[in-house]
């Protein structure tokens, strides 16, 4: 369980490194993201994964035509409760590191990128996913008696 944590912890951490300048190179962050910590070699496999895959990036990928890519050289992670905690992570939290809901959290990205943007057409794709994630980690902590 304490690996687990800090798996979370570090992807929690490092899910946005892509949007780096330095590390842009297809411009999709996920992708660009786990690249760069795929090279640093120090960085775990999973937490690589989970970077590469976080909410629900296989959608987006799609929409950019790089969901081929994303999937062969970084597969979706076999932990349903990890992943969706990251997305819990991602998606209960502000740009600038508040509190939020998830249906806060995908207004907000709507009215960053625009509807019909890429993005846009991305986040509207992945809510009802993204709500269930979010809804997922609340149910498994209120029976492990952990506050959120």
């Amino acid at each position: 369980m304490r690996e687990e944590a800090g798996v979370l912890e570090a992807a929690a951490v490092l899910h946005d490194i892509g949007y780096a300048p330095p590390l842009v190179d297809t411009g999709f962050h996920p992708l660009d993201g786990a690249r760069h910590l795929l090279e640093v070699r120090s960085a775990p496999e999973r937490v690589v994964r989970l970077v590469a895959n976080h909410s629900f990036a296989l959608l987006e990928a799609e929409e950019r035509g790089l969901r081929m890519e994303l999937a062969e050289e970084f597969p979706l992670l076999d932990d349903p409760l990890l992943v969706d905690a990251l997305v819990y992570c991602d998606m209960t939290t502000t740009p600038d590191g508040g509190r939020t809901t998830s249906e806060e959290r995908v207004g907000e990205i709507l009215g960053r990128y625009g509807e019909d943007s890429v993005v846009g057409r991305f986040i509207r794709r992945a809510a009802p996913a993204i709500h269930s994630s979010v809804e997922r980690v609340r149910a498994a902590a209120v029976e492990a008696d952990v506050v959120l």
